[in-house]
């Protein structure tokens, strides 16, 4: 069984292959850099979902049996508050697919203006809190949860259910 992760992001690989350890661990595990065929911020949870679903699909294409997995962090409005949103995707070489989202928590007012303008999450929440590379380690949910959540371990969560879902695929055919 060979899974293929559609990002290099360390904290998405980082989730993928800790969850795929305990449920797959025979699996082949590569990474791929593909593109999301979203904004670069996404801006709803529809627009999150889809880059994900794109990413596992382009990344299940990299193999020849590959099982594809994409994940995609957005923002989007409730109410007024724009709120970060996490979406993953696992796509089967026979085009099966299943989706799961994640924790979602408010943005402070001054992130979510700045991405209001145009500008993307990572470089506004550096600069918020006076970093690098946070998109990489713990996440803009790990900086707003004071380390409480980090990113991989959303993206555990959103694995978890994508993987439960799929064994139940199988044991129901």
């Amino acid at each position: 069984m060979e899974f293929m992760i559609g990002s290099t992001n360390p904290a998405k690989v980082k989730a993928v292959k800790a969850v795929l350890a305990i449920h797959f661990p025979q699996a082949l595990i590569a990474e791929t850099d593909v593109g999301s065929g979203v904004s670069d911020q996404p801006f709803s949870d529809d627009e999150t979902r889809l880059g994900a679903i794109n990413r596992a699909l382009r990344a299940a294409g990299k193999g020849a049996s590959a099982i594809g997995i994409g994940l995609e962090g957005g923002v989007r409005i409730l109410e007024g508050q724009m709120y970060l949103c996490n979406w993953g995707a696992l796509t089967l070489p026979d085009g099966t697919r299943f989706t799961a989202g994640g924790a979602q928590i408010p943005l402070p007012k001054e992130i979510a203006d700045e991405l209001m303008t145009g500008k993307e999450l990572g470089p506004v929440v550096d600069t918020y809190f006076k970093s690098s590379g946070i998109r990489m380690k713990e996440g803009a949910i790990g900086m707003l949860t004071a380390n409480a959540v980090k990113r991989d371990e959303l993206f555990v969560h959103i694995l978890q259910l994508l993987v439960g879902q799929y064994k139940y695929h199988l044991q129901s055919q």
